[in-house]
């Protein structure tokens, strides 16, 4: 066995027959789990969560609005729970539909939003591997997770999970409503189960890069993420696995807030600077401007895209990700990349995932630190 090899890479490695077998599980339950009323009722979405939850929520939010044509917004929980406005929740047929998303369904937070939102006459649907967790009781419907066991990593796998389930949901809302035909809402589908055969044709060159580059960049002290609307969710992953799975410094930031803030970063030579850059994305022009100046400043640069270095003309490291016939489906596999980069990192500095829960860190282990927090209901 390579001496590299880690959990989190093979995390990565088994996502394109994970993407498929939970397409097949998902894919009907997120047609029944609401009726049509509860869709034709929903009037705007919030999308909340923790951590990667969250993230998941970012992932989805503008598919939610391509396709169900609904308002939608991504609230961390602790903003939901306790700074929403109440005039904001519960009104006209329970809107906001509120969707929650956690996989342990036990999260202090998530709970206490969930629970402080339905007191207040909102609709919550949560989505959970936990039935019968707090998310699970207190949310009016649950779609069921069944995530397979597998080793233990920073969150890789359960991210795909949540963000397939929460693009098959905003499928069927605009099915429902009917923003187009059930024959092109079967193509949207097609088109996310296709993503798992299309990650497992590229993983082995993507992986190849992604070693390299995380040996050349094991001993940077910070490392800054950038990506915008749909890119931006793996953006602020990235900076997540790198925290979760090494201990170093990260940043996320749009490409346009790069040159607001992260641009007047010193020591510009050992910031590993990751930009997700696909090509149908509305900003991607500003997003080239942000690569040149990159490169400029002399930043070790790799480009998470759909094309390739000829499409950007500029002289960085390029990592291909699947390219999508629908650009929404994008997020579903395109975090592939900087979980492979966190996992090398990690086994080549000798790095425990989350500190290992030992010593100073010790009060996190179980996830004690978010599941035991005082609840508060603000109404």
């Amino acid at each position: 066995m390579d001496k590299y090899e880690n959990p989190m890479c093979r995390q990565v490695f088994s996502l394109p027959e994970l993407i498929k077998e939970q397409y097949d599980d998902l894919e009907p339950k997120t047609r029944a789990i609401l009726s049509f009323q509860e869709i034709y009722n929903v009037q705007r979405i919030v999308l909340t969560g923790c951590g990667d939850s969250c993230a998941a929520g970012m992932a989805a939010k503008y598919a939610f609005e391509m396709l169900a044509g609904v308002p939608t917004e991504v609230v961390p929980a602790i903003e939901l729970s306790r700074f929403y406005d109440e005039k904001q929740l519960g009104v006209d047929c329970q809107n906001p539909l509120v969707i929650a998303i956690s996989h342990s369904g036990n999260v202090a937070r998530v709970s206490e939003a969930v629970r402080r939102v339905k007191h207040l006459g909102c609709f919550v649907l949560g989505v959970t591997s936990a039935q019968r967790s707090a998310l699970g009781i207190h949310s009016d419907k649950v779609l069921k997770l069944v995530v397979p066991d597998f080793e233990s990593a920073p969150g890789t796998r359960s991210y795909a999970v949540s963000v397939m389930a929460l693009l098959l949901l905003a499928v069927r809302f605009g099915e429902v409503r009917h923003n187009y035909t059930m024959d092109q809402a079967m193509d949207y589908r097609n088109d996310m189960r296709n993503q798992g055969d299309m990650l497992d044709a590229l993983l082995p060159s993507m992986d190849a890069i992604c070693r390299k580059v995380a040996w050349e960049w094991k001993d940077f002290a910070c490392y800054d993420f950038v990506g915008s609307g749909l890119d931006y969710a793996t953006a602020w992953f990235g900076h997540a696995k790198i925290l979760e799975a090494t201990g170093k410094a990260a940043m996320h930031i749009n490409s346009e807030e790069w040159f607001h803030l992260n641009f007047f970063a010193r020591d510009a030579a050992h910031i590993g600077t990751v930009v997700v850059g696909n090509m149908s994305s509305p900003g991607i022009s500003r997003t080239k401007e942000m690569i040149k100046y990159a490169i400029m400043l002399g930043r070790p640069l790799i480009v998470i895209s759909d094309k390739d270095e000829e499409d950007f003309g500029e002289p960085a490291v390029f990592i291909q990700v699947p390219r999508p016939k629908y650009s929404f489906n994008m997020p579903l596999t395109h975090f592939a990349p900087v979980c492979l980069i966190a996992g090398y990192i990690s086994v080549f500095i000798g790095e425990k995932y989350g500190r290992g829960c030992e010593g100073k860190w010790e009060f996190a282990k179980g996830g004690e630190a978010v599941k035991n927090s005082e609840i508060i209901i603000k109404v």
